[in-house]
């Protein structure tokens, strides 16, 4: 158990800790998966906000009394929002908001791009059964509306690429100095 009071401490110990583990079927641990997309976002010269997004989008896993394991039992843990919610603690709607809005971003990609489908890995293949499937035309058209769609489909993206388990990735620390830039400062259209 943590004593730490410093959230980015605190989501150092996560990445250190539950992270370590398997990322539901997939070839690299959780930890690994969420440092690539944050490396992947980095390289697009994506903003700091969404970098941060990309790296933290399923810290959700961690939280809550149902796990990433039960959502490939078939139990939807809402892992966007519980991480979301948890985030929003410390950071803005910047960094929050495209995780809240990942999961759908897929249901949404599925609905608007028929290729888009054939590139996920079988379990997000899977996890996409258990979390509604593609979004039906009016729900397009509500997800567009979204303050943070652009963001959201960005992240998706990079989160659907992070789970190479050969590409070379820098440890959390070399996000720190990130996070803790963001860490209890508005977003900046705030």
């Amino acid at each position: 158990m943590t004593t730490t009071t410093n959230p980015v401490d605190l989501i150092a110990d996560l990445f250190a800790g539950p992270g370590t583990e398997d990322y539901l079927g997939e070839a690299v641990t959780q930890a690994e998966h969420m440092l690539q997309a944050g490396a992947l976002a980095e390289a697009a010269g994506a903003p700091d906000t969404l970098v941060a997004a990309a790296l933290l989008h399923d810290v959700g896993h961690f939280h809550g009394t149902v796990t990433g394991h039960d959502l490939m039992a078939g139990t939807d843990n809402r892992h966007s929002d519980s991480g979301a919610t948890w985030l929003g603690q410390w950071f803005g709607p910047a960094v929050t908001e495209p995780i809240r809005l990942h999961v759908a971003a897929k249901r949404y990609l599925c609905a608007v791009e028929p290729a888009y489908h054939a590139q996920l890995s079988p379990a997000s293949v899977y996890t996409l059964s258990v979390q509604g499937g593609p979004m039906t035309p009016a729900q397009v058209r509500e997800f567009e509306a979204e303050p943070h769609f652009a963001a959201a489909v960005a992240l998706r993206r990079w989160d659907d690429e992070a789970k190479d388990p050969t590409m070379k990735i820098p440890g959390f620390d070399h996000f720190r100095p990130l996070l803790d830039r963001l860490n209890g400062r508005p977003d900046p259209q705030d």
